[in-house]
Order: C-alpha cells, then sequence, then structure tokens
C-alpha cells in the first residue's frame, strides 16, 4: 500500500499540471457558449424549458462522445512513442502506409491541412477566449464599454511579449488557477441548479433527440454555436506527451468534466428563471460583489487558455519543421531542464499580429464566434480520417470494426462541421483563408524542397567513382577534417567540387554528413548515428533525429569516437553548400509557387544556427541552381 502512495502522488501532480495546460480551451468555453447559442440574430431560437433543455442534453453528450469517447477512450491510445497532435498522428499514419504512394499522398494532404486548421483556430482562440473575458466590464461597469477592445488588446500584447520568456515559471501558477478555476465553475453552477434541480433531467440523451424532431432546421443551425463547447478538445491529444495519458483522463473526469456540467446546467438554470440573464449568463450566475474578482479570474483562465494555444503553435511549428514543412526558423529554448520549451519568434509574431487583427475586425466574442468553430470541427474529422488508419493499419482491427467506430465519430464530426459551415458568409471564411494561405506555403515548402533535391541530385557525381579517381589523380591532402552537409549520402556535395575547383586541396579526413528527420518524435542514442569508413579517409555519417528532437551537431558527432572517428573540434571545417534559387518555367510545380518557395527559402534560419555548428568553423560555398 505504502508503494504506492508515491505513484499515486506523481499522477495527481501530474493531473494539477494538466489541469493549467490541457484544459484551458475548453475549460473558458462555458464563458461564451451559453450565450451564443441564444444570442439575438443569429438563429430564431426561442428561450423556452423544451429549447433549454434540448440545448444542455446536447452540450452534454457533445462533451461525452467527442471528448470523452473519441478522443479520451481511443484517440488517445494511438500515440506516436508516447507523443500526440496532428503531426503526431501524421507521422504515425504516413509511416505504416509506405508501400502505397497515393494513401502516402493522401495522407499527407490531410496531415497538413489538419495542421492549418490548427493555426487557424490558434489565431481564434485567444481573440475570443480574452474577449469574451474582458466583456465581462458590461455587466459590472456598462461605462467601461469602450474600453473592451483596448484592454483586450494590451493584455493580448503582454502575453505575446512575455512569450520570449518561457513558461517555466509562469507554469507553475497555472495549474492551482485553473484549479480555482474550475473550482468557481462547479460553485456558481450547483448554487444555481441549487434553485431548480429538476433542470438535471437535460442529462437524458431524450432531450437532444426530441429538439431534433421538433425543429430540425433550427437545432441542426444550433449545432454551430454548441461545438464551442467542445473547442479544445484536440489539446487532450496533442499534449499527451507532456503529461501521459492517465493524468489527463484523471484530470477530465475527476474534475474537469463534473466542473463544466454543473456550470452549463447552472446556466440554463438561470435563464429559465430570469430570461434577461441571456445577454451574458455566465457572468450573472454569480452575487454582484463576486463580479470583479471573477473577472479577473476569467481572464487569468483566458490567457492560460491562450497561453496553452501559443505553446502548442510553438510545438507544432517545430514538428512541422523538422518534418519538413516548414522553412527553418530561429528557435529559442527557454529552459534549460525542459526540451519542449522552445520560442518561436516569426511564430510568436506573426500569430500576435493575426490575433489582434481578429479582435479589431470583429470586435466582440459575439461576432467572432461565427468565425469560431469551423476550423475546430474541420481538425476534428482530419484526425478522425487519420484515426481510421492508425486503426486499421496498425492496431489490426477489421474494416466492420473499424468502420464502425470511425462511422460513428464521423456522424457526430460531419454534423458539427456541416452546421458550422453556415457561418461562412458571417465570419466562417476566415479561419478557411487563414488554413488555405499556410497549406499553400506548406505544400510549396515541401514540394520545392523535393524539386530542389532532385535537381542536385541528378547534377551530383556519385561518390563512390569519385573517390577512386582520387587515387588516380589525388590533390594536396592538407591537416584537419573537413565536413561536408549534403541530403544525397550517394553523391558528391556540391562543396567540395567547388572546394576542389577553387582551392585544388583535400582535407587528410573528408566526412560527407547527411542529417534526416524521422517520423518518430525522438530517436535514441543507439540509432541516432551511423559511420561508414570509406576508401582513402573518406567517410560516410549519418544522424537521426525524430521530429521532437534538438539538432545539435557538435554534441552528436562525438558519438562518432566509439566508431574510431574522432573529431578534434578546432581542426574541423564544416562545408555548406549555399544554393542561389532562380525560377524557371520547367514542368514540376507554378512558376508563382517557385517564386514564393525561393522567398521561404531565402528568408529560412541558417544551417549554421539551426545545428548549432561553431560559426568561425563553418565555410559556404555558393552555387546557381534553376528549378
Amino acid at each position: 500500500m505504502n508503494n504506492n502512495t508515491p505513484q499515486k502522488t506523481a499522477l495527481h501532480t501530474m493531473a494539477l499540471a494538466a489541469l493549467g495546460v490541457v484544459f484551458g480551451d475548453i475549460g473558458t468555453s462555458p464563458l461564451y457558449t451559453m450565450k451564443e447559442v441564444f444570442s439575438v440574430g443569429h438563429h430564431p431560437l426561442a428561450l423556452n424549458t423544451g429549447n433549454v433543455y434540448g440545448i444542455l442534453s446536447l452540450i452534454t453528450w457533445a462533451l461525452i462522445l467527442i471528448v470523452s469517447v473519441k478522443y479520451v477512450a481511443f484517440i488517445m491510445r494511438a500515440d506516436n512513442r508516447g507523443e500526440g497532435g496532428i503531426m503526431a498522428l501524421l507521422a504515425l499514419a504516413s509511416r505504416n502506409v509506405e508501400g502505397n504512394k497515393i494513401k502516402q499522398r493522401n495522407i499527407m494532404f490531410l496531415g497538413i491541412l489538419g495542421a492549418c486548421m490548427f493555426y487557424a483556430d490558434g489565431m481564434i482562440t485567444p481573440a475570443i477566449s480574452v474577449l469574451s473575458a474582458v466583456e465581462g466590464l458590461e455587466i459590472a461597469a456598462p461605462h467601461l464599454h469602450h474600453f473592451i477592445v483596448p484592454i483586450t488588446l494590451l493584455v493580448l500584447f503582454c502575453l505575446f511579449l512575455a512569450q520570449s520568456k518561457g513558461t517555466a515559471i509562469v507554469g507553475k501558477f497555472f495549474g492551482p488557477v485553473m484549479l480555482l478555476w474550475f473550482g468557481a465553475l462547479g460553485v456558481l453552477g450547483a448554487i444555481n441548479i441549487a434553485h431548480d434541480a429538476s433542470i438535471l433531467k437535460a442529462l437524458n440523451p431524450f432531450y437532444a433527440l426530441d429538439f431534433f424532431m421538433q425543429q430540425p432546421k433550427i437545432a441542426f443551425v444550433a449545432l454551430g454555436a454548441v461545438v464551442l463547447a467542445v473547442t479544445g478538445a484536440e489539446a487532450l491529444y496533442a499534449d499527451m506527451g507532456h503529461f501521459g495519458r492517465f493524468p489527463i483522463r484523471l484530470a477530465w473526469f475527476g474534475f474537469v468534466f463534473p466542473a463544466l456540467l454543473l456550470n452549463y446546467f447552472g446556466q440554463g438554470s438561470l435563464i429559465l428563471r430570469d430570461v434577461s440573464a441571456v445577454k451574458n449568463p455566465f457572468y450573472l450566475l454569480a452575487p454582484e460583489w463576486a463580479l470583479f474578482p471573477l473577472i479577473g479570474l476569467a481572464t487569468l483562465a483566458t490567457v492560460i487558455a491562450s497561453q496553452a494555444v501559443i505553446t502548442g503553435a510553438f510545438s507544432v511549428s517545430r514538428q512541422a519543421l523538422q518534418l519538413g514543412y516548414l522553412p527553418r526558423m530561429h528557435i529559442q529554448h527557454t529552459s534549460e531542464s525542459e526540451q519542449g520549451q522552445v520560442y518561436m519568434p516569426r511564430v510568436n509574431w506573426g500569430l500576435m499580429l493575426g490575433v489582434m487583427a481578429l479582435v479589431i475586425g470583429f470586435g466582440s466574442s459575439g461576432n467572432l464566434a461565427a468565425a469560431y468553430g469551423i476550423a475546430v470541427t474541420g481538425d476534428m474529422v482530419i484526425t478522425t480520417l487519420l484515426a481510421a488508419v492508425v486503426f486499421r493499419e496498425i492496431w489490426g482491427w477489421n474494416k466492420l470494426k473499424t468502420g464502425l467506430l470511425i462511422a460513428l465519430f464521423l456522424v457526430v464530426d460531419l454534423a458539427f462541421f456541416s452546421a458550422n459551415v453556415l457561418k461562412i458568409p458571417d465570419g466562417g471564411w476566415v479561419p478557411l483563408l487563414i488554413g488555405a494561405i499556410i497549406f499553400v506555403l506548406m505544400l510549396t515548402w515541401k514540394n520545392g524542397r523535393y524539386l530542389l533535391y532532385k535537381r542536385l541530385k541528378s547534377e551530383a557525381m556519385e561518390l563512390t567513382p569519385f573517390i577512386h579517381s582520387i587515387s588516380a589523380h589525388p590533390p594536396t591532402r592538407v591537416p584537419g577534417t573537413a565536413l561536408f552537409m549534403t541530403p544525397n549520402q550517394e553523391g558528391v556535395p556540391h562543396a567540395m567540387l567547388h572546394n576542389l575547383k577553387h582551392n585544388k586541396v583535400l582535407h587528410e579526413k573528408v566526412v560527407i554528413l547527411t542529417v534526416r528527420f524521422s517520423d518518430y518524435p525522438h530517436t535514441n542514442l543507439a540509432e541516432r548515428i551511423s559511420v561508414e569508413a570509406l576508401p582513402y579517409e573518406f567517410y560516410r555519417v549519418i544522424i537521426n533525429y525524430g521530429f521532437k528532437d534538438e539538432p545539435d551537431l557538435p554534441r552528436d558527432l562525438e558519438l562518432c569516437n566509439k566508431y574510431g572517428l574522432i573529431f578534434d573540434a578546432m581542426n574541423t571545417s564544416f562545408f555548406i553548400g549555399k544554393e542561389i534559387l532562380i525560377a524557371s518555367e520547367k514542368s514540376g510545380m507554378a512558376y508563382w509557387r517557385k517564386k514564393i518557395f525561393i522567398g521561404l527559402f531565402r528568408s529560412a534560419e541558417t544551417i549554421t544556427n539551426q545545428f548549432k555548428l561553431p560559426p568561425n568553423r563553418v565555410v559556404e560555398l555558393g552555387s546557381q541552381v534553376r528549378i
């Protein structure tokens, strides 16, 4: 019994930490969900007992089916060596259909599209969350209405400004703050349920079915607002690698889910007693004396929810970068002990500009709700389709079992997605536009890199005949080690040919180095490096990284010692080819996309910085390449 105590303590500690990071988005949904369902002007949903019961039943069973069943019970089991998220799922699914090019291409498209929807959602979530929290001022102090947008922008600016400092220190307070937040949700809901406990009858799914049977068109449209209650569900899977599935499950079933249900049902009870409360049922749950403290707590909770989304954007960007879907960017590690805590300036400031533009453009959480949902539900549909590949190809499920479960998930996902399609003219086009732009950029970068690789490979000499020709006409060999980086391990690097052509020398040791990023999140030391000795003091070295590993070539080259290849840092030079790209009218990719690729290529972070090479030991040799 005593032996289990430390394990239970660790589990509870991790569950508390997960509370602060994983559930911020879904935990702040009560701020605006019920308000948007019954808001005037979106659809003619009358505020009566049948409709309130129907909506509460829909919210309850959406949380059960999408979060509890789909994500917690099934999707979280589809981990890639313990890691979750759309890019991890993409890598997992594509790795198991390598023999089928069509399936592999389709999976790649789905994964990229899912990542693009995540970015679109990542812009809207901070905007609507913080804005909805600050809008509590309209209830507490109506004369401050004109300050809502400026205050929201100030809070968001401070949030993005603080990203470069890292989340380690602030992160310690996330769990306790969210514990207080969910406690407040539950208490406020329970107090209002106590006025009329009959509201709990809406837990029965019959009320959701009856709502659809009585008013099918209105109920379908209402799904576009009900989905706001489950936004953030994908975070359970995306953050699984940080906490593990058991702490997340404990936090969800033990605290978050009950608190959310209590609050939603409390809001339902309140608006049935007082119709005027529908203008902001969340804040009107609280007594007047508690409004300002609740606004402060809600603002903290939405900042935490936004922080989790921003951190997720950094994580997805880093994974996409190392899987070859984004150009190299500067990555700053904000913690010496936690490898996953990174800061990406380009992503951070781009995200901030997008979020602020949404706040200014839409002006209120009600208007933003029209744009919210389509990216989330699109991501849910894509996750389900990728999970189908995992269930069938990896878990070995038969077609019937896989088909039945995926059909159940798709019915729910597509119902919500279809309802949100109706919101496209009112603002739903915004996340679609954001997603489409990012999709084109990611696909262009991936295809452009492939074209460049093919071009360089076609022009490269084969390495083995080249080495043998060296013996026939040996150039001057100078002391030291020359390390030539190339993606093509079978060819002679362009930088080596330029060095021979212009300097007429070779170093006494020549290393052909290829860096690969695998579709596993991490590689262990046993599979990190391979060394092949070639004639005449040539060596072929391959270093493997996972898509969440931190590349550090000087550190990992020390692993060559056990193969007899020893690097002296002061006598090793890193030769890197620096291509100057020129767009041609040749086929392979549209000319305008080639121009975009060249722009992205020029703006990419240097290889020196990406792989932590010593700048004073790097030699760049350029050449023009037409693609």
